[in-house]
């Protein structure tokens, strides 16, 4: 399973939001320009972050976003959820697809565990979490860079 481009950049927004709403409102400029990503794109994904309850955000000149709750109660299962739109690493575990076999399948419920497993996973790591991990980085010699 691969993850779509919704799941790697929403997450590295995130952790941007988060490592710099300490001083103040984030633009969405300023978070394309650090993680080279469009703006239109950034767009997108904040919508879904922010109708999900994981960020606020204030318009107008002096607008941007910020975490719209700690760091610490934010998972990343649930980031990525939100921002892939469905759990299902088959279009058979949603219902969706069409497939004749649905009610009959033997591997379906490897899938569907496998989902849950991958979710469960993701789901034990925080926001704050990735945080630490780019606390660490900028303390070694080594600088952070939040992978593609």
């Amino acid at each position: 399973m691969r993850l779509t481009t919704r799941s790697r950049y929403g997450t590295r927004m995130a952790v941007d939001i988060a490592q710099h709403c300490g001083d103040g409102l984030v633009r969405i400029q300023d978070i394309a320009d650090r993680q080279g990503v469009s703006v239109k794109y950034l767009e997108k994904l904040i919508r879904k972050l922010k109708d999900a309850g994981f960020i606020k955000s204030k318009r107008g000149p002096r607008g941007g976003h910020a975490l719209a709750r700690p760091a610490s109660e934010i998972p990343m299962g649930e980031v990525v959820r939100v921002l892939e739109g469905d759990d299902s690493l088959v279009e058979c575990r949603s219902g969706k697809g069409g497939c004749s076999r649905i009610d009959v399948c033997l591997t379906r419920r490897l899938w569907c565990e496998a989902a849950e497993a991958m979710y469960e996973r993701l789901n034990s790591f925080t926001l704050a979490d990735m945080l630490a991990d780019v606390e660490q980085c900028e303390s070694s010699e080594a600088t952070p860079m939040l992978m593609d």
